[in-house]
């Protein structure tokens, strides 16, 4: 199932992710797509209301995932400096997908490691004249 879905702020792209979770279990690998300033942590914060009300979401770039807890556990990862399968081991990637809820930022860089039944999220910017915070969302949800 794909959906495409525009927003005009960034509270409206954390709502996006708010339902996105309502429909998350555990095990569930959420893969984001989008350039730099896009609103993926954005996205992330709404998916993090949901699943972990009390966590403050901040983007992982400096510590590859962050952890958030709640009923089920939200682990956060930005895959920006990921130069390969090496590196997603070290980082303990592979050991986290049974524990929880994964999201995943520039999964670009990891295409070939996403989990087969994941949910695909990407965000392009789509600004114009008279709204320059206008991006598409498109969700594909190939569980």
């Amino acid at each position: 199932m794909k959906k495409t879905l525009t927003t005009f702020s960034s509270s409206e792209t954390e709502n996006c992710g708010y339902e996105l979770a309502k429909t998350l279990k555990k095990g569930d690998f959420v893969a984001m797509f989008g350039d730099l300033g896009v609103g993926k942590t954005a996205f992330v914060r709404g998916m993090a209301r949901y699943l972990c009300p009390d966590a403050r979401v901040q983007s992982p770039t400096y510590t590859i995932v962050n952890e958030y807890r709640g009923d089920v556990p939200l682990f956060h990862f930005d895959m920006y400096r990921v130069d390969g399968e090496e590196t997603l081991y070290a980082t303990g990637f592979f050991d986290y997908h049974d524990r929880g809820v994964c999201v995943a930022e520039w999964c670009e860089n990891i295409a070939e490691y996403i989990p087969e039944n994941s949910v695909y999220v990407e965000i392009k910017k789509d600004a114009d004249a008279e709204n320059e915070n206008k991006r598409t969302i498109s969700i594909e949800d190939k569980r």
